[in-house]
């Protein structure tokens, strides 16, 4: 019998694979990312990435296997300007995207650059426009007609989008793109939740709508506002949308985007989609990301959370001290190594069991019982100085316990 849900990778739920449940998946025959890590991940308050930065990202990008990159906006600086030449050049294997907004010049600087294709933005609801903006209307159809038209005559893959395509009234919106279809030219839509403002059943009711009228491929940039950002992408992807908009660890502007990492693992483990990425490089990327960009994230963050494999429950240690070596996904839902993360590990604090002590006081060498009274006081101890630290103990601090208590 085929269990997709239970490998020895991952064990998630059956009922994913249920016939009622997949029924109406209409997942594309192959899904791309499209990594925006370095333009709109810059977008984050306080994040700076220099020439250098940007071709280790996207080096290590390359490698983790994603489809294309996105790799800037040649028009934000010199320095990004020559990051995204020097990107091209080194022929990395992704197909290699800039940003421009709608003007013929910043087309031009595209062109200069040497990408494949470009991600050509406008302003699409009219509040943004008339407010944002103080544009007419019209202007906004005119520039996307004109800037789309040169970038086709160009050579360039065209992907047009709509800013704020998720609150803009939907008939405008529908009329712009259509405008640019016809008169202009667009290779790929891209339905954009600039905001995050959509639930799930908002994004499936916008995609569906759009697809009624717009013969184009279509693809996802969904923010992280409300925490929706991967639940909307998996729902415009089950519908047909092709291609996903994703950053590394949800890096992007406020909230963020669609974060790679868990897109890619849920696909994989929930829907038995393999989109071709390296998984066991995805910690690796993250940190480095991290690293450049001067950010932390949550210890406990899904997928690449540094504490993400670390237990100290005393129940849990209990399982994972019997079963780490056997059957370790009955207590997680997908293995450490599928994601290059560190082996699971037991810890020792406020939360730690007796189990927990026995397994360190045998793995350092001492010679305790388990019936031995001093096991107790020993974990009293541990609990204490947890609590007093409010953390948990380091290997010496342990040591330095049980001696006080032999």
């Amino acid at each position: 019998m085929s269990t997709p849900w239970f490998t020895d990778r991952w064990f998630t739920s059956p009922h994913n694979f249920a016939e009622e449940v997949r029924a109406g998946l209409q997942f594309p025959e192959k899904i791309q990312f499209h990594d925006i890590t370095l333009r709109d991940g810059e977008q984050q308050a306080g994040v700076v990435f220099t020439k250098e930065d940007k071709i280790r990202i996207a080096e290590k990008l390359a490698e983790v296997g994603v489809h294309r990159i996105e790799a800037g906006m040649p028009t934000v600086s010199k320095s990004d300007e020559e990051a995204i030449k020097e990107i091209v050049k080194r022929n990395l294997g992704p197909k290699i995207f800039a940003f421009s907004r709608c003007m013929v010049s910043d087309i031009q600087r595209a062109v200069d650059c040497g990408v494949e294709g470009v991600v050509v933005e406008i302003p699409s609801s009219e509040h943004i426009i008339e407010l944002g903006y103080q544009w007419p209307l019209q202007k906004a159809i005119d520039l996307s007609v004109e800037a789309t038209r040169y970038a086709k005559e160009q050579g360039l893959y065209v992907v047009f989008f709509p800013i704020d395509a998720t609150r803009a009234d939907p008939n405008w919106f529908l009329n712009l793109i259509e405008q640019v279809a016809t008169h202009g030219h667009m290779d790929a839509l891209v339905l954009v939740d600039t905001f995050g403002g959509s639930s799930p059943h908002a994004i499936s009711y916008f995609t569906r709508k759009v697809r009624e009228r717009i013969r184009k491929p279509l693809e996802a940039h969904f923010h992280d506002d409300f925490g929706m950002a991967v639940a909307n992408t998996i729902m415009a992807l089950s519908l047909g949308v092709e291609v996903a908009h994703v950053t590394v660890s949800s890096l992007g502007e406020r909230a963020g985007n669609c974060a790679l990492e868990d897109l890619a693992m849920a696909l994989l483990t929930l829907y038995g989609i393999d989109v071709g990425l390296r998984y066991e490089k995805l910690y690796e990327l993250s940190k480095l990301v991290r690293e450049l960009a001067g950010i932390s994230i949550p210890p406990n963050r899904p997928i690449v959370g540094d504490m993400l494999f670390k237990v100290e429950s005393g129940i849990i240690a209990t399982w994972l001290a019997r079963l780490k070596d056997k059957r370790p996904v009955e207590l997680f839902p997908f293995h450490w190594n599928l994601v290059g993360q560190e082996p699971a590990e037991i810890v020792l604090g406020k939360g730690s069991g007796r189990d927990s002590i026995l397994y360190y006081l045998a793995a350092l060498g001492y010679n305790v019982p388990s019936e031995d009274s001093r096991v107790d006081e020993i974990l009293q101890r541990v609990k204490e100085r947890s609590l007093a630290k409010k953390g948990l103990l380091t290997i010496e601090e342990f040591k330095e316990t049980v001696e006080q208590v032999l």
